[in-house]
C-alpha cells in the first residue's frame, strides 16, 4: 500500500539513489579504514623487525641475537594479539623464534610483506628482510621474520569505520524523515484538491480553484474544470428543460382539471361515466401536484448562491406554512401545532425555505393516520450557530431500510398514500443549497418519524462574514 501511493513512490525514487550513494560511500570508507589499519600494522611490523635486526651481532665468530622487549611491546593492545618471530642464518640455522612461522617464497634486503597461515590454522600478517653481517672478512646473511595475528588490525578498522557508518546511516535516516515531511507538505495542495472534489455535492458544478496548486497540477485541474463546465452547461440545459416543461404543463393541466370538474357537476345518470370522471379528476390532480413538484425541484437545483444569503424570519415562514395547511390537517382530523423559539432568523431564500417546510409538513400530514398529531419545532442548537427545524409525527414512521432510500427521486416508502416521491428529495436539495443537512430518525418510543433540518443562523453567518469582510 505504501508503494501504491504517490508519496510512497516519490519517496522510493528519491531514497533509492541516496541509499546507493550511502552504500558506495560506506564501501569506500571501509576500504579507506582497511588501508589505514594495514599501513599502521605494517609500519609496526617493520619497526619491530628492524629493532630485532639491529640486535643481531657477532660473538666469538658466531652470529647471536637477543630479542629486546621493545620489539614486542610495539604490539601491545587490548585485543592481545599473538606475535611470532623467526631469525634464521644461512643454511636454515634457527637463531631465535619458532619454525612454525613460515618464510616467504622470496626475501630480499628490502622489507617483504606477506600473509600466511600457521599450522594451527590462524592467519597472520608478516614481514621479512635479509640483513648482511660482516666480521673479519666473513659475510653472513640473516633472515628476520616478524608476524602477528590481525585482532588489533580488525579492531582498528572498526574504530575507523564506525564514525563514518554512523554518520552515513544518520544522514540516510534524516534524509528519509525530511524527504517524507517535505513530500507531505508539498502534497497538501493535492490532498486538498482531492478532498475538495470528494466532498462536493453532486449538484455542485463550480470550477476548482488553481491559485495555490503546483504548476504541474494546473493542466490536470484545467482539464477537470473544462469537464465541469461542460457538465454544468448540460445540467443547466436539462434543468431549464424541466422548468420550461413544467411551466408549459401547468396551464393545460389547470384547464383540464377545470373541465373535468365542470363535467362532474353536470347532471349525469351514467354511473360508469361518473366514476371515470372521478378517476380523471384524481389523475389530473396528481399530475398537477407532480408538475408543481418538478418545477419546485428545478428551482431548488438552479438556485443561485446570492438567493440563499437573505435574512429569513423562520418563525414567520413556519407560521405561514401552517396557516396554509391547517385546513388540510382538519380534513384529516390531525392535530397540527408548533413550538417556536423567539427571534429565530436564518440565512437563506424565503421562498425555498417555505417550500422546504411545506414539503415536510405536507408529507407528515399525508402519512399520519386520522386523529394523529404533527408538531413543527424550531430552536437553536447548543452551540447557537444552527437553527433546527424538526417535524415530529406519530404516524407509521419509516423503516430503517426505507430511510436509506427515501431521498431518491420518485421513491415512495408506502404505496397507500397519494404522493409523488419528490417531497424529501426537494427538502434535501433545498437544505444542501442552504448549507444544511437533513436527518431522519424514529420518534419517541419508536413511534412515528422525526425529520430534522439544520440551517445556519443569520447571527452566526453575519458575524463570520463581518470578520472576513464579506458583508
Amino acid at each position: 500500500m505504501f508503494l501504491g501511493s504517490l508519496r510512497g513512490r516519490l519517496l522510493w525514487w528519491l531514497l533509492l539513489p541516496l541509499a546507493a550513494f550511502v552504500s558506495v560511500s560506506g564501501w569506500m570508507s571501509l576500504r579507506s579504514a582497511q588501508a589505514t589499519a594495514d599501513l599502521m600494522q605494517d609500519n609496526a611490523l617493520v619497526s619491530s623487525m628492524r629493532i630485532i635486526g639491529e640486535d643481531i651481532d657477532w660473538d666469538n665468530g658466531s652470529v647471536v641475537v637477543q630479542i629486546p622487549p621493545a620489539a614486542l611491546e610495539l604490539f601491545e593492545s587490548p585485543e592481545q594479539d599473538s606475535v611470532f618471530y623467526r631469525v634464521e642464518a644461512s643454511g636454515h640455522r634457527l637463531l631465535a623464534g619458532s619454525t612454525e612461522l613460515p618464510l616467504p617464497p622470496r626475501t630480499g634486503y628490502d622489507p617483504t610483506f606477506f600473509s600466511t597461515r600457521l599450522d594451527d590454522g590462524r592467519t597472520v600478517r608478516a614481514v621479512a628482510y635479509v640483513r648482511q653481517l660482516y666480521d673479519s672478512g666473513r659475510r653472513e646473511e640473516v633472515t628476520v621474520v616478524v608476524a602477528k595475528t590481525p585482532g588489533s588490525r580488525d579492531a582498528m578498522v572498526w574504530q575507523l569505520l564506525r564514525p563514518q557508518l554512523l554518520g552515513e546511516v544518520l544522514t540516510l535516516v534524516l534524509a528519509m524523515v525530511f524527504v517524507y515531511l517535505g513530500l507531505t507538505f508539498e502534497l497538501r495542495p493535492l490532498m486538498k484538491l482531492k478532498d475538495d472534489v470528494a466532498d462536493r455535492n453532486p449538484s455542485q458544478l463550480e470550477p476548482i480553484r488553481v491559485a495555490r496548486l503546483h504548476f504541474e497540477l494546473r493542466p490536470i485541474v484545467d482539464a477537470i474544470n473544462r469537464c465541469i463546465a461542460r457538465m454544468s452547461e448540460q445540467t443547466a440545459t436539462q434543468r431549464q428543460f424541466i422548468s420550461d416543461a413544467a411551466h408549459q404543463l401547468r396551464t393545460p393541466l389547470t384547464l383540464l382539471d377545470a373541465q373535468i370538474q365542470f363535467a362532474r357537476q353536470r347532471e349525469n345518470s351514467d354511473a360508469p361515466l361518473a366514476d371515470a370522471l372521478l378517476g380523471m379528476h384524481k389523475s389530473s390532480h396528481r399530475m398537477t401536484r407532480l408538475t408543481n413538484k418538478l418545477l419546485l425541484l428545478a428551482q431548488a437545483e438552479s438556485a443561485q448562491p446570492s438567493r440563499v444569503r437573505e435574512r429569513v424570519d423562520l418563525n414567520a415562514v413556519i407560521a405561514g406554512v401552517l396557516e396554509g395547511l391547517i385546513a388540510f390537517a382538519q380534513t384529516r382530523q390531525i392535530d397540527l401545532g408548533a413550538e417556536l423559539e423567539d427571534d429565530l432568523f436564518v440565512m437563506g431564500d424565503e421562498a425555498l425555505t417555505a417550500a422546504l417546510v411545506t414539503n415536510l409538513v405536507d408529507n407528515a400530514l399525508r402519512y399520519t393516520q386520522a386523529g394523529g398529531r404533527v408538531t413543527v419545532e424550531a430552536h437553536c442548537n447548543e452551540d447557537h450557530d444552527r437553527a433546527l427545524i424538526r417535524v415530529v409525527d406519530d404516524g407509521p414512521g419509516i423503516t430503517a431500510e426505507a430511510r436509506a432510500r427515501v431521498f431518491e427521486r420518485f421513491y415512495r416508502a408506502s404505496s397507500g398514500t397519494d404522493g409523488t416521491g419528490l417531497g424529501l428529495p426537494i427538502v434535501r436539495e433545498i437544505a444542501h443549497r442552504h448549507g444544511g443537512t437533513v436527518t431522519l430518525e424514529p420518534g419517541e418510543g419508536g413511534i412515528g418519524l422525526v425529520v430534522t433540518v439544520e440551517m445556519r443562523l443569520w447571527e452566526a453567518v453575519a458575524s463570520t462574514a463581518g470578520t472576513r469582510g464579506d458583508i
